[in-house]
């Protein structure tokens, strides 16, 4: 492993971080930072049921500030909001370098809520270098479980 090998899994796993916690706290405009100009962001379930898709990084943006905007417990055509908080928690994180830019990364995360554990998945990332930074430029996020009581899925 190379000095620029362990740059670049230091960088991607702080735009992981990045990712997260401007996700939790609402900062749309350094979430939708986190991807490439033209990146992706897709979700499905466990058993292939499609969720959220959008592409490029304004359509990201435009998406967390439809989420931003609305007032807790009311629903908008994109999403419902009615956790008190929430946090996103990365464990396991495998970082494949398949070229001198792009890298291959799976992480299993876990969201706590006001209700506890509320659901977990796995990240499965295409990272790019652009522009001199790591940035996700395909993210499927595949949520495996929702607690009965989650706020955004499950027993609901």
């Amino acid at each position: 492993m190379t000095l620029e090998d362990l740059l670049a899994r230091e960088a991607i796993r702080d735009t992981l971080a990045k990712y997260n916690a401007s996700g939790d706290r609402s900062r749309t405009e350094d979430y939708a930072a986190c991807f490439t100009t033209d990146g992706i962001i897709e979700s499905a379930d466990r058993k292939g049921g499609k969720g959220l898709y959008y592409e490029g990084r304004a359509a990201i943006l435009a998406w967390q500030n439809a989420w931003k905007n609305t007032p807790k417990g009311e629903e908008s055509a994109v999403v419902k909001r009615s956790a008190e908080f929430v946090r996103h928690n990365l464990t396991t994180c495998k970082i494949d370098l398949t070229g001198p830019d792009t890298a291959d990364v799976r992480t299993y995360w876990m969201v706590i809520t006001d209700v506890g554990p509320d659901h977990s998945g796995v990240y499965v990332d295409k990272f790019r270098k652009e522009d001199g930074q790591w940035l996700i430029a395909h993210r499927k996020v595949r949520t495996d479980w929702f607690a009965a009581n989650s706020h955004f899925g499950g027993g609901r």
